[in-house]
């Protein structure tokens, strides 16, 4: 029943992990139809009113209103915030597979600010990871930063935003239930993305410039709200079932997802030196993973 278990708990990660590839790729087929800042807080806008009806209906208003921490909870929104409008531009500007391989180092990230924000130490599989990582990150970058100059950047910010939101998930851990965490993530980051949202409209940048969208734009905004919402339950109820650490290789699966749709809807074929990278991005992700769990087992 256990061995049961837990490869029902890896079906979920996976499952869960490909699920948000496929809404990356929803965005991506989106490009220039509205601005990056008002899709994602459209996404999180409506993941908050439905998540925070269920919580209200299940503890009552109080569990909304009395915020646990709430300094750390708009620290949290605000990683989540960076997070969305930069791999929401990224997807636009590189191909799918290549932004999102370069999110990958966000394990090695998220390693350098616990060390630095939580006190933890930074053991040396994490220094080893990180060089590693960034050494793929040039290597995949190197082509699209010749053509894309500072734009290719986005996805080391997407990667940095949710290194933050994993970092103070650390420092609030056990300051309120695992379904309450996610409304006030999701309440934090949509506030902070409609004023990005505004900030960008008023900007004067064409980009971030808002009017009304076709139906069309808002019903894919909408889907991708209630696939990611799926998608990180799916990827909760597994690591329930087998364990963070068992599961932990399975995220991957978000990164060959990707590959596989850029390739067949948007002819995105990865090159030597693209495969390159992404391989030395997954195996520092991978030897920093087997790090963990090999010094927790001696």
């Amino acid at each position: 029943m256990a061995q049961h278990s837990e490869r029902a708990g890896l079906l979920y990660v996976l499952a869960g992990f490909s699920l948000l590839a496929v809404g990356d790729a929803i965005i991506k087929g989106m490009a220039g139809m509205w601005p990056p800042t008002a899709m994602a807080a459209t996404r999180y806008a409506l993941a908050a009113i439905g998540m925070s009806a269920v919580l209200v209906h299940r503890e009552g208003w109080n569990a909304i209103l009395h915020m646990p921490r709430p300094g750390m909870q708009w620290l949290r929104g605000g990683g989540v915030a960076v997070g969305s409008i930069a791999i929401f531009a990224a997807v636009w500007v590189m191909p799918l597979g290549e932004a999102i391989t370069i999110t990958f180092t966000q394990p090695m990230l998220t390693a350098l600010l616990a060390a630095l924000c939580l006190g933890e130490r930074l053991r040396k599989p994490a220094i080893i990871a990180t060089l590693v990582a960034f050494t793929g990150v040039v290597i995949v970058l190197r082509p699209n930063f010749l053509v894309l100059g500072m734009a290719a950047l986005l996805p080391l910010a997407s990667a940095l935003g949710m290194a933050v939101l994993i970092t103070t998930n650390r420092a609030t851990a056990g300051a309120a239930g695992t379904f309450a965490m996610q409304v006030y993530l999701s309440i934090t980051a949509s506030v902070l993305l409609i004023g990005a949202t505004l900030i960008g409209h008023f900007s004067g940048l064409p980009a971030l410039h808002m009017h009304w969208p076709a139906w069309h734009v808002f019903a894919r905004c909408a889907f991708i709200a209630c696939s990611a919402t799926t998608a990180h339950l799916f990827i909760y109820l597994g690591t329930t079932r087998a364990g963070a650490a068992a599961v932990a290789p399975m995220t991957y699966g978000q990164l060959l997802t990707a590959v596989l749709l850029g390739w067949i809807f948007f002819g995105d074929v990865p090159d030597a030196l693209s495969l390159l990278g992404a391989t030395l991005i997954v195996g520092a992700g991978l030897y920093l993973w087997w790090s963990g769990r090999h010094s927790k087992n001696s």
